[in-house]
């Protein structure tokens, strides 16, 4: 792919992305790499390159891990970039979920050990909340999103709300919240047309009303974390729309606790701009193919290993 900054947007992964190996033949290949897996390790204080490089897989994909190792690898992937491409710069950023952090970093508004700590600290606040507040999220397939939020309304009581949680394409969207709402949220969802209504095997009801108790805490993360303007604009999961001032981008990532990701009015709003080309810098291609499905002639690649870095021109 040849890069064009004016029509070109990096995307960053969140949490479903991670493989056992990841990063590994990047830190291998790329001194900066290496240099960004040794920071993080030295900052966390326990090997966290070794958990991505070596698994066991159980323990990377505990939230508290998966964070900051995703985190990691997308910063690495992204000073590698910044290393063999001097000058060049996306004309937007934008970021899944966790995924908003790693965006927010590379866009030069959070440092890498700021944003590091604070994934970390997301990582274990999420868990905690899942321990202490469980709850349930699940796949909807082949159902609009007018659709599914009456469902959720119908299925919600005041105490048992269910909402969504993630708008990834067309057709595929995770709802999340009470487990008893959310029972019921999947037979009204069968039976409003959906073609396949999957249960998650997770007890953490990311991005509802679920994280409300954990919401203090979190806040007081975001602040004290060194938040500055961006140098690249960064499409907010909850705004929906390009943040630069760190009071902005700190509000976004404080409401996207127990917001939807609006992933899918993201790439369309980014395609409507005139960004054709979607790098996603990472791990894997989860990504990718979510902004295939929102719009099929927009050009992807994926940034995570030695050979995606021989493919840009």
């Amino acid at each position: 792919m040849t890069i064009n900054p004016k029509t070109t947007a990096f995307v960053f992964p969140g949490q479903g992305s991670q493989t056992v190996g990841m990063g590994r033949e990047l830190a291998a290949a790329f001194p900066e790499a290496r240099q960004t897996f040794e920071e993080a390790d030295d900052l966390l204080g326990f090997s966290l390159s070794k958990l991505m490089w070596e698994g066991p897989e159980l323990d990377l994909n505990d939230t508290l891990n998966t964070q900051p190792a995703l985190f990691t690898h997308s910063l690495a992937a992204y000073r590698v970039f910044c290393a063999r491409q001097p000058g060049l710069a996306p004309v937007f950023m934008a970021g899944h979920s966790l995924g908003q952090l790693s965006a927010i970093a590379a866009s030069g508004a959070l440092s890498f050990a700021d944003g590091l700590r604070l994934v970390r600290r997301r990582g274990e606040l999420m868990k905690r909340a899942g321990e202490e507040n469980p709850g349930g999220m699940a796949a909807i397939i082949s159902l609009d999103i007018p659709t599914l939020d009456r469902v959720c309304a119908l299925a919600s009581t005041a105490d048992e709300i269910v909402q969504v949680a993630n708008d990834n394409s067309p057709g595929q969207v995770v709802i999340s919240g009470a487990k008893p709402a959310m029972e019921r949220a999947l037979d009204l969802a069968k039976a409003a047309g959906a073609r396949r209504a999957i249960p998650l095997a997770v007890s953490i009801a990311a991005h509802s009303p679920l994280m409300t108790c954990i919401l203090p805490e979190w806040e007081a993360a975001v602040q004290t974390a060194n938040f500055s303007d961006a140098a690249i604009p960064v499409i907010g999961n909850v705004a929906c729309a390009p943040l630069i001032r760190a009071a902005d981008l700190r509000a976004d990532v404080l409401a996207q606790m127990t917001s939807r990701v609006r992933w899918t009015e993201t790439v369309r709003w980014l395609y409507a701009q005139g960004v054709t080309s979607f790098i996603e810098v990472g791990n894997g291609a989860v990504l990718t193919g979510l902004v295939k499905r929102i719009e099929a002639e927009a050009a992807t690649q994926s940034l995570g290993n030695p050979a995606d870095f021989e493919a840009l021109t």
